[in-house]
């Protein structure tokens, strides 16, 4: 091997790693900032579909317009909208749903941390459909993260006044994330970008989110008397616009598993703004829960590098 393609495969192979924990970082401090928007929303009464439905719409059409700057808009077949709906339902609206609604009752901390168990669920379930192979410190840094979270999570639980009701509800939305890193994955539309497919999946949520507003006991309306909730939901469509398109961006470049590692950076960061901001109290083991998850993420992304020797990172 002559010295130049050494030096392509070493700039490859720092690339394969590099952007995927880019992204991850990015992506994982957004998704803590959300949360602690959906806390803010409870605390002026803005309700959780409406807060939710409005952000989701003005994400989609953040990333409509960029896509049709950028000549890329999502393409409209059978195949697609099938794929929209699909991740719609389990990674925004279904998911998203449940984590605003529990957010008043149980706290942003508290969900901020068990966004961080999809990575066990996502990476067993990878195992069983062989698209991932076993590798140890793969594994060692999934069973990390989730350690760390379960760490955090049980002092939350043990807690005389904890909300048992909304706990197990809130607990559903990791389920349905780590089945949507899957299915994103195994049925990707074959030649369609991340930048088109994003404001597709967003479309499908809103549209999933306001057939759920003609429920009984549910409401899309938001009062425009004060400003205050027309800014928050300002803020968390872009929060949403970013974190979504980075979310695509890191499934195409580092795979189901290392994308639900989303969560877990997104603990480290919701937590203590949860805490800082929002007033509430900082979950016993916290710097135990925090460490073990930052091992697990760095675990996992040395595996992944030396998965791909020839810098060709593909899942």
């Amino acid at each position: 091997m002559t010295l130049s393609s050494t030096a392509r495969t070493t700039h490859s192979l720092k690339k394969s790693w590099l952007a995927p924990l880019l992204y991850l970082l990015a992506g994982g401090a957004l998704l803590g900032l959300s949360t602690n928007l959906a806390k803010l929303a409870g605390d002026i009464q803005l309700p959780a579909l409406a807060f939710l439905f409005w952000s989701i719409s003005g994400a989609a059409l953040i990333l409509l317009v960029l896509a049709a700057f950028r000549g890329n808009l999502p393409p409209v077949n059978v195949r697609t909208v099938e794929y929209y709906a699909i991740s719609g339902l389990l990674g925004v609206a279904g998911a998203n749903l449940l984590f605003f609604s529990a957010v008043p009752h149980v706290g942003a901390g508290f969900v901020a941390l068990i966004i961080t168990l999809p990575p066990l669920l996502t990476y067993v379930g990878a195992l069983v459909l062989k698209m991932e192979r076993f590798q140890l410190l793969r594994a060692a840094g999934v069973i990390s993260a989730l350690a760390g979270a379960v760490t955090l999570a049980f002092h939350k639980l043990s807690a005389p006044d904890a909300d048992y009701l909304w706990i197990l509800l809130a607990l559903i939305g990791p389920v349905l994330l780590a089945i949507g890193n899957l299915y994103r994955t195994l049925r990707w539309p074959e030649g369609v970008s991340s930048d088109a497919l994003a404001p597709g999946m967003l479309i499908a949520a809103a549209v999933i989110l306001l057939s759920v507003g003609f429920l009984p006991g549910f409401s899309l309306n938001v009062t425009t008397d004060r400003s205050l909730p027309i800014m928050l939901i300002a803020v968390q469509a872009l929060v949403f616009a970013g974190q979504f398109l980075l979310l695509f961006l890191l499934q195409k470049s580092g795979g189901p598993v290392f994308l639900s590692l989303l969560g877990s950076v997104g603990a480290i960061v919701g937590v203590p703004v949860a805490i800082v901001l929002q007033g509430e109290a900082a979950p016993e083991g916290l710097l135990l829960g925090t460490l073990l998850i930052g091992a697990g993420i760095a675990l996992l992304n040395i595996g992944k590098a030396k998965r791909f020797p020839s810098g060709q990172a593909k899942e």
